[in-house]
């Protein structure tokens, strides 16, 4: 990239107050004139950069988020619990999807205004899609963004081959969300909300999702529960009205596929000729596994001291990550 495009594309993350952005397109001329080897430039570049992580870091800590508090007695086995740094600019999210995970965060950033008119924030919310499409990112995302702790559910400890008992520590997480306000994540969902009228059902697992519909239709707490599956085939249909929302999550379009790749090898100015046929090369793979194939040519390139990542890498490491998964 020239540096006069360069300027236009900071321009236009400054205006479209694109961050993350932002910051790198300056990443990519501190590597334009490091190449050029305008050294000390460059390190300049990379100086303000570091300045400007540091500022933005300092004024999201000024917030007060909610105490981490551990788990503690018998949750301790139940729920795993951290606090997020990712935010959704980390994410590569379609124009629609980004739509609706921003109308969530700002229904419970502006949750008391809500509350003046006797509304609610949307808070249970059910995320669909198959596997590494960011439905868990999407969880570590809002916890994040809100300054939330995110508490992991761990169905080793929920399920239990004790009759009743599964049920019972399930109610323990839906009384802890009423304690502490979090963002509560059921990854795998199907695990726990698998239809009724399935030929393998046990009358165990009758008495679980009848207890999870009830908790999840009598929760009023200020907690989110965020649901992932990726089979909702197999969930029970009276679940998804339990939910505010129903999220679908696809594998990445071809817009998605560039720009995630740009994001991702933005230190190596990826300025390929031909990007349609990489674009198609990628076809099938998801948000996850084109993240890896990215960070296996990055690594190729390190190796052998380049500056740049080449066509041909790129769609080789497309291409053995299409061969280990698809097998």
């Amino acid at each position: 990239m020239s540096t006069a495009r360069h300027v236009i594309a900071l321009l236009k993350s400054y205006l479209e107050d694109e961050e993350q952005q932002f910051l790198s397109v300056a990443l990519q001329m501190a590597a334009h004139e490091a190449r050029q080897g305008h050294t000390k430039v460059a390190q300049e570049i990379q100086s303000l950069i570091d300045k400007a992580k540091g500022r933005k870091s300092v004024i999201e800590h000024k917030a007060s988020p909610i105490p981490l508090v551990q788990p503690k007695g018998e949750l301790i086995n139940l729920v795993s619990v951290c606090y997020s740094d990712t935010r959704f600019i980390d994410m590569v999210l379609s124009p629609d999807l980004e739509k609706r995970l921003q109308r969530i965060l700002i229904e419970h950033i502006k949750r008391n205004r809500l509350a003046e008119y006797n509304l609610k924030p949307r808070r249970k919310i059910l995320l669909v899609g198959p596997p590494g499409s960011g439905k868990s990112m999407t969880a570590a995302a809002l916890a994040g963004e809100l300054q939330l702790p995110l508490f992991t559910v761990l169905y080793t400890g929920l399920i239990t081959k004790f009759m009743g008992d599964t049920a019972n520590q399930l109610k323990l997480i839906f009384d802890a969300m009423a304690v502490t306000r979090g963002v509560y994540f059921f990854d795998e969902f199907d695990a726990i909300g698998s239809q009724r009228s399935s030929v393998n059902d046990v009358g165990e697992i009758r008495r679980v999702l009848n207890s999870c519909l009830q908790f999840l239709e009598n929760d009023d707490s200020q907690s989110l529960i965020i649901a992932a599956t990726n089979h909702p085939d197999l969930l029970d249909k009276a679940l998804f009205r339990r939910f505010d929302d129903v999220i679908e999550y696809d594998l990445p379009n071809p817009e998605v596929v560039r720009k995630l790749l740009e994001s991702r090898l933005v230190l190596f100015d990826p300025e390929w000729q031909n990007w349609q046929y990489i674009i198609d090369t990628a076809n099938g793979l998801s948000q996850a596994e084109l993240v890896r194939a990215a960070d296996e040519a990055a690594k190729v390139a390190v190796i052998s001291e380049q500056d740049s990542i080449s066509e041909e890498n790129m769609i080789f490491a497309i291409a053995e990550r299409k061969n280990t998964i698809f097998k």
